[in-house]
């Protein structure tokens, strides 16, 4: 990020604090973003696209309001100012609104987390390397269509002002690849797919490996029976075990535990998961997918601990939501340019148990092994858990034929109390989870 962008963003402020603001912050974000995609050898996408954003805040009293613009002109920023400064005359007052306290000073424009890689691809390169992984996906036996095949790169530049001192900008990039194949015909026809996404171009997955990955996957599937209506044991996938985590944070998050929305408000310091897990929020992994060297509020960002031996240990709070509750903002602010800033997780993970998947499975009679879910019917104020689930059965330790059109039932504190974790924990999604069994689902099929 060049200083002149920190140079527009103090000018605005300035301007802001000029026209009567008690505080103001400002944010810029630039993006660019490059896409190919084939279908059956046909080239069906074939798309760049540019964006610059920038927004500001402004704090008056006790009311706040926020503006944005796609241009950006600096002849143009006094208006931007005035247009804050009318909405801020006329919005309700917000008691909990303002600056982060605890938000550091001075200009961090360095970044040693190692998120911005300087290969650019441009689109013939990434059209084959959508082709390698349709062509490999193809040739897999049992293959009989395409749902698609793409490839990716996007560059995201971000820069954040505040009146309080704060001035920082970091640069993020994204690579990815992604293959969906269809295998059958007619009414026994399975889709699957496989998709990997990675912060530098040399980490990322090899095309053609994920194509064979995603051919042979959906052939997998072929001729899938519904399971018995039952109570079962159940293992995740770990392409699907992250879901819970999702779950178990947006029950923690500040706003949620302020409006008493959450089935978790009243755990905190309880035993909530078996004694042995453990979940971590690390924003400051090198070549995170979703690392930062600081918050949506300019706060120094750490590793925080959810869950250790079980027990919940922090909520996820940003300044607003920790004033609500009367605590410390933990550094989890996410903002965009049109909003104010919220509570949200960064590089979540579970701790990896100690057993393998297969000797976690190894127990199991007659279980599910779960490799896709859809829907959600999840009540956030008693933890009740419903969806649609695919994958196969589970015989005397082994997988087994596969399975569809079944939905899986529980409570998620019952469900949180009664996981196992495999160790094969490997950081793919930005929210990463180790193969995981349930002890007890209900399930709704044949």
């Amino acid at each position: 990020m060049t200083a002149p962008t920190l140079d527009l963003l103090a000018d605005l402020i300035g301007r802001a604090k000029k026209a009567g603001a008690d505080n103001a912050e400002a944010v810029f974000i630039a993006s660019t973003s490059v896409g190919a995609g084939v279908r059956n050898g046909v080239t069906e996408e074939l798309e760049r696209s540019e964006t610059t954003d920038l927004g500001l805040r402004v704090f008056s009293g006790k009311k706040n309001a926020i503006v944005s613009t796609t241009t950006i002109d600096a002849a143009r920023l006094d208006q931007l100012v005035d247009q804050a400064m009318a909405m801020a005359r006329v919005l309700p007052d917000d008691q909990y609104a303002g600056l982060a306290p605890q938000a550091m000073t001075g200009t961090h424009t360095t970044n040693d987390l190692q998120l911005s890689d300087p290969a650019e691809p441009d689109t013939a390169t990434l059209l084959d390397r959508a082709r390698q992984g349709e062509e490999a996906a193809l040739a897999v036996k049992g293959v009989t269509n395409s749902a698609g095949s793409s490839a990716s790169f996007g560059r995201t530049r971000v820069a954040f002002a505040t009146s309080g001192g704060f001035a920082g900008s970091y640069e993020r990039t994204s690579h990815s690849n992604s293959v969906c194949m269809l295998a059958g015909a007619g009414d026994t026809m399975q889709r699957d797919y496989d998709y990997h996404g990675t912060v530098w171009l040399a980490d990322l997955q090899d095309a053609s490996t994920l194509g064979r990955s995603a051919g042979e996957k959906a052939v997998a599937r072929l001729n899938p029976r519904r399971p018995r209506t039952g109570r079962y044991p159940v293992v995740f996938h770990p392409r699907v075990a992250g879901s819970f985590l999702g779950h178990f944070v947006g029950a923690i998050t500040g706003t949620a535990i302020a409006r008493g929305t959450s089935f978790l408000k009243d755990k905190m310091g309880q035993a909530i998961f078996a004694p042995a897990i453990g979940i971590t929020d690390d924003p400051t992994r090198r070549k995170g997918l979703r690392s930062r060297p600081f918050d949506g509020e300019g706060l120094a960002m750490a590793p925080l601990p959810l869950v250790r031996e079980g027990v919940l240990q922090h909520w996820i709070l940003d300044s607003r939501s920790a004033r609500q509750l009367k605590l410390e903002s933990n550094a989890r602010a996410a903002r965009g340019t049109s909003g104010p800033p919220g509570p949200a997780a960064t590089n979540l993970f579970f701790e990896p148990g100690r057993l393998s998947p297969q000797e976690l499975m190894a127990d199991i009679g007659e279980g599910l092994y779960i490799t896709e879910m859809m829907g959600s019917s999840i009540n956030g104020l008693t933890g009740d858990y419903s969806r649609g689930a695919s994958g196969f059965m589970i015989r005397d330790g082994q997988i087994a034929e596969p399975v569809a059109e079944f939905t899986l039932a529980g409570n998620l504190l019952e469900i949180f109390a009664s996981m196992t974790l495999a160790d094969d924990l490997i950081f793919r999604f930005g929210t990463d989870a180790p193969t995981l069994r349930v002890e007890a689902l209900s399930t709704a099929g044949a």
